[in-house]
């Protein structure tokens, strides 16, 4: 074979090596590129970031779980870290305590929606009554209109359809937590079709009335606002000195949870700030009621 030939095949052999090496190097690059993707959550076939996947998590956990079964997981948590039963029994039984603080807040909210819906039951009656419907009528053009009646409305809408007695029907659907302005409706509805009074004037009078009362309940609690914040700092208080031991090494949950002075420290803790908390928002339930 002549030199030149022995060249040009030495060259095309080594021109066909590096192109086999560049094609392996890419394909391994477009591997490892592959692998930092579904690694690092990015990509198309990877599917959401690992941080919005937790985040996901965690908001579907909050909206499933309820608030008093946080306590009993801070329990576990500090049974975890103080080694001893004593946080897990004592998360456990603030679950039905912080329960019934939940259904009371939760009832307060629906009292308050429905006094809302009332007032807006009695703005919209005398509208109607204002544009020329017979009062039969508005009441149940208002009633579709808002959500006043609340359960008693299929009651009160057959009266007022029918001729029954719409005052003792909207009399026992006051009944509901929250809708006592349908009494002043019913005592309304009552002067206006007995006697022929203006049912609009009296109705914006009632309206004005509730109006009145619900915004100098918000501004009460308003001002008590401070005090259920107080009370709170103050229970919170135990905690940050568990806190600042820790912080100085001096160890509190051991010595609050393995031995008897810390016990019987940790019992009667517990009580007096059970009792102050009890007696804090007591004192907050009747301002607000007075």
């Amino acid at each position: 074979m002549a030199i030149g030939e022995t060249t040009d095949v030495q060259v095309s052999a080594a021109m066909a090596c590096a192109g086999i090496a560049a094609w392996l190097m890419s394909g391994r690059r477009a591997g490892a590129r592959r692998a930092r993707l579904l690694l690092s959550g990015g990509g198309a076939e990877a599917g959401p970031p690992r941080q919005e996947w937790v985040g996901a998590t965690w908001r579907r956990l909050r909206a499933r779980m309820r608030p008093e079964a946080w306590s009993l997981v801070a329990g576990l948590v500090i049974a975890v870290i103080g080694s001893s039963v004593v946080p897990l029994l004592l998360g456990a039984a603030g679950v039905p305590l912080l329960g019934r603080v939940r259904r009371a807040s939760e009832a307060r909210r629906a009292r308050e929606q429905r006094g809302d819906a009332v007032i807006a039951l009695c703005g919209a009656l005398a509208g109607e009554v204002r544009a020329g419907r017979q009062p039969g009528e508005a009441l149940r053009g208002a009633a579709r209109d808002s959500d006043g009646l609340g359960d008693g409305q299929p009651v009160v809408l057959a009266a007022a359809r029918f001729g029954g007695d719409v005052p003792g029907a909207l009399t026992e659907a006051a009944r509901q937590p929250g809708a006592d302005g349908l009494v002043g409706l019913a005592a309304c509805w009552r002067v206006a079709v007995d006697r022929g009074a203006g049912l609009a004037a009296g109705l914006d009078r009632l309206e004005g009335a509730l109006r009145a009362e619900r915004d100098q309940r918000a501004d009460m609690r308003a001002q008590l606002a401070g005090s259920r914040s107080t009370a709170s700092m103050l229970a919170g208080l135990p905690v940050l000195g568990l806190l600042l031991g820790t912080a100085l090494g001096a160890d509190p949950l051991h010595v609050l949870l393995h031995t008897g002075p810390g016990l019987g420290c940790l019992l009667v803790g517990g009580v007096l700030e059970g009792v102050g908390m009890w007696w804090a928002l007591r004192i907050v339930r009747g301002a607000e009621a007075a």
